[in-house]
């Protein structure tokens, strides 16, 4: 990579787009609102703790923007640290004051996938499994793996998102997309390349939100609580 690229990126950052970006976090449980994002920067996405932005002289690298208040900037920094480099993960090529600079991954989303009514094989799955059991090698947890963080791109499995691999939790979300993908995708929907509205989706992925909340409040209440 040269350094001189992305020293060139820094400064159109700290020049033109923070003085004049605009993001504000509404709710932790949903992607952040981006209010103001100056020419000729475009917006690539935005998730519950900040936005995603590149700009066309830089078609390779993204910068992630933390929105005020949202915590997990310097986790990621951590994460990435750690990840090092591998072809299923992006690069943390610079961080600082909020903002990293991350090598861009193409593809498109699993989530939009199912709108597209594009077919999934089963590869991306196998390379994504892979790719967190690498992270797991790393002393990392991967946590918060579902269908908008993961992408495919020629046939081949992505993990886009990775700032919450330091949560030591155990997260589930992954291994229910597996099932879903195993017992409901490719034998029914896969082979009538369905294009699902992105208000069905948002239905199911609030209904499994809601659900996972209400499993996780009825484990604590039927948990064997400690005689003092």
């Amino acid at each position: 990579m040269d350094g001189a690229h992305i020293n060139r990126l820094i400064k159109s950052i700290h020049q033109e787009l923070l003085p004049n970006f605009r993001i504000e976090s509404v709710d932790p449980h949903n992607p952040v609102e981006v209010r103001h994002l100056p020419n000729p920067w475009q917006l690539l996405g935005a998730g519950n703790y900040a936005a995603v932005v590149y700009h066309p002289d830089y078609p390779d690298q993204v910068v992630k923007i933390y929105a005020p208040g949202r915590p997990g900037f310097f986790e990621e920094v951590e994460v990435y640290r750690r990840l090092g480099s591998h072809p299923a993960f992006s690069e943390c090529l610079y961080a600082g004051d909020g903002f990293l600079v991350l090598k861009r991954l193409r593809g498109v989303t699993l989530y939009d996938c199912m709108h597209l009514g594009l077919r999934i094989p089963e590869q991306v799955i196998r390379d994504i499994d892979s790719a967190l059991d690498y992270a797991c090698g790393r002393g990392l947890h991967p946590h918060d793996v579902h269908g908008r963080n993961v992408m495919m791109h020629k046939g081949r499995g992505l993990v886009v998102d990775v700032s919450d691999f330091l949560h030591e939790e155990n997260c589930s979300k992954w291994n229910n997309l597996k099932k879903a993908y195993y017992w409901l995708y490719r034998p029914l929907l896969s082979p009538l390349r369905l294009r699902l509205p992105y208000f069905v989706l948002d239905v199911v992925r609030r209904s499994y939100r809601l659900l996972s909340r209400l499993t996780s409040r009825l484990n604590q209440l039927l948990r064997p609580r400690k005689l003092p």
